[in-house]
């Protein structure tokens, strides 16, 4: 059973959306929603992938996919984005805030300007975002808010302070995001992946030999890729995880 060939009805004819999706793992959630029968829209900044992942999915799923070409570091954006999608889709019932940007950033060289965007990019969109989708989510009854967050931070990894740092803060939000939203039927949960081979990672970072030595360290012999993440997401919006908020669940092969 792959990632995808889980079904839950419930999907069927919800409106979902995804930040960061037209790539890596957040391109495999906007998939795994729309095989599902969702009605699935995302936002990335990526306008060239964005649009090819739209079309190609729309040409296989029930409804058209739809991307939204937008920049999560304006908060203004974020807003007319969730309004359009509103408008065209009915009220957001799934919202998963997967966008992130890992890169690398040397201790010693970090600025008030870098750190400033690097937590616009990894963090604040997170808590926006889903400010902008709840009064969605408040006329629908209920929805669900899954957070991408990572292991990274518990590592002790010094490439990322400030990624780490953000990722950290995003399992704290989640629990405070739950705990106002939960009287009004909104459930917050969170994601915590472990290392998860993408073309990205590929290109920038990870050789065959890093792959088997982080793979050496799990308890399950395998490289994760982006699909990895999808079930337990799949889960986390569904029905099933209905007693569930302000959680973290970790996705790492058994690392931690």
């Amino acid at each position: 059973m792959t990632a995808t060939s889980a079904q839950f009805p419930e999907f069927k004819d919800r409106a979902v959306l995804v930040t960061g999706g037209g790539s890596g793992i957040g391109a495999a959630i906007v998939e795994g929603f729309a095989r599902q029968g969702a009605k699935v829209s995302f936002i990335d900044i990526a306008e060239t992938a964005g649009r090819a992942l739209a079309e190609r999915l729309s040409r296989e799923t029930a409804y058209s996919v739809s991307f939204y070409h937008a920049d999560l570091r304006d908060i203004a954006a974020i807003r007319r984005t969730v309004d359009a999608v509103v408008a065209a889709s009915g009220p957001i019932r799934v919202l998963v805030n997967n966008a992130a940007w890992d890169d690398r950033h040397e201790f010693d060289a970090v600025t008030e300007a870098y750190w400033d965007n690097n937590q616009a990019v990894n963090l604040r969109h997170v808590f926006f975002a889903s400010q902008a989708v709840a009064p969605s989510m408040r006329s629908a009854g209920g929805g669900a808010i899954i957070n991408m967050s990572s292991i990274a931070f518990k590592l002790n990894m010094g490439g990322f302070p400030s990624y780490a740092a953000a990722k950290a803060a995003v399992v704290g939000l989640t629990k405070s995001m739950a705990g106002r939203l939960g009287p009004e039927n909104i459930r917050v949960n969170c994601i915590l992946p472990g290392m998860v081979v993408t073309e990205r990672q590929m290109q920038l970072w990870l050789t065959e030999e890093s792959i088997a030595r982080s793979v050496e360290q799990q308890c399950l012999k395998v490289a994760l890729k982006a699909d990895a993440i999808v079930g337990p997401c799949l889960f986390l919006a569904s029905d099933c995880a209905a007693g569930m908020t302000a959680q973290s669940l970790i996705v790492d092969g058994g690392i931690l």
